[in-house]
Formats: C-alpha cells, sequence, structure tokens
C-alpha cells in the first residue's frame, strides 16, 4: 500500500482539512481583480490562504508579506461571500502598497478609494456573518490618569498608550503624558 493512501486511512479527510492552506485559484482571482488597476508588483506577490486560526474575523491582509488569510468558515456561505470578503482584504493591500511606507489607517480614505477601485464601494468596515466570538478574560485594568476612563485589556500594554478622547479633547490628537494609562489591577 502506497504511503499516502496508509496516511489517508489513518488520518482521514475531512472538509476542514481539505481547505486549509494556500489556494491557488483564489490567488488567481486576486490578479485578474488587481490587473486593470496597474498594480502589477502586488498582483506577482499575493498569496491567498484559508487559516483555521481566524476565529471570529472573515480574513486578514498582511501588507508585509502580501498574505491574505481567509476564515475556512466563509465556505459554508456563497462564492459572493468569499469574492467581497477577498476583495475587502485585497483592498488593504492595495491601499498600502499604492502609500508606500507610511502608515494608514486600516479603514481610512486610502482603503476607501480602493475599495472603490475594485468595486466594493459601499463596504462596511466588518463583516455581519455569524461566526461566533471568542470571549477572553480581561485580566489587566488601566485608567486613564486624566478622566478616569477604566480599559480592561488581555493582554499586558507594553509601550506609552493614552486615553484617545482626552488626547482629541487637550491636545489636539497628539499623544499627551497627562492622559496615560496606567496599571490599576492585575488578576492573578
Amino acid at each position: 500500500m502506497p504511503l499516502f493512501r496508509q496516511l489517508d486511512f489513518v488520518f482521514p479527510t475531512t472538509p476542514a482539512l481539505v481547505v486549509l492552506g494556500r489556494d491557488s485559484a483564489l490567488e488567481a482571482r486576486a490578479r485578474e481583480i488587481l490587473a486593470p488597476l496597474k498594480a502589477g508588483k502586488l498582483a506577482r506577490e499575493v498569496r491567498v490562504e484559508w487559516n483555521a486560526r481566524l476565529f471570529s474575523a472573515a480574513g486578514r491582509a498582511d501588507s508585509r508579506r502580501n498574505l491574505i488569510s481567509l476564515n475556512p468558515r466563509l465556505r459554508e456561505h456563497d462564492s459572493a461571500e468569499i469574492d467581497r470578503t477577498l476583495r475587502h482584504e485585497l483592498a488593504h493591500l492595495l491601499a498600502q502598497s499604492r502609500v508606500g511606507r507610511r502608515r494608514i489607517p486600516p479603514h481610512g480614505v486610502e482603503w476607501r478609494r480602493a475599495c472603490r477601485d475594485l468595486g466594493i464601494e459601499d463596504e462596511a468596515r466588518c463583516h455581519s456573518l455569524p461566526f461566533p466570538v471568542q470571549q477572553r478574560a480581561r485580566r489587566f485594568l488601566y485608567r486613564c490618569s486624566r478622566c478616569g476612563k477604566e480599559f480592561p485589556r488581555v493582554c499586558r500594554i507594553k509601550r506609552a498608550v493614552a486615553c484617545l478622547e482626552c488626547c482629541r479633547k487637550f491636545n489636539l490628537g497628539k499623544f499627551d503624558p497627562k492622559a496615560r494609562l496606567r496599571l490599576v489591577e492585575k488578576e492573578r
């Protein structure tokens, strides 16, 4: 019995296992979508994968690696939903490639422009698919030094962070050391 057949016997393939990893058909579709937009470098380098580690997100774009990760639960929906999510994530990559190294907001003006160019101008920031939401314990509690607003967090904050409302209100949107978040409580 050939080795692969033995492995099929020991590890039977399930639909969840079949859809993971790179998807050459979606990569070709992404290249086809990008072709008329004169994004040749991005079109050559874009990769699309199915990633089971995505839990509540429909997709994720990594502009440093030109990688789009899609949630395998998308396969439970129609092909139009997969295409819309692919275009949404392509818009992130396209927007970032157009501005170069400068950081841009994830769903800002540049992203909106890329969505319009990709044919999804009315695209929402978040999906409304019925994916389960993972609840994680908020172990760290931070408080704004200025207004006292509390910010529960799952992970410890490793750099200086300030309350956005106070920064906008008192320092024209720039970092305000007086509004710095301080660790109040840590659950053990």
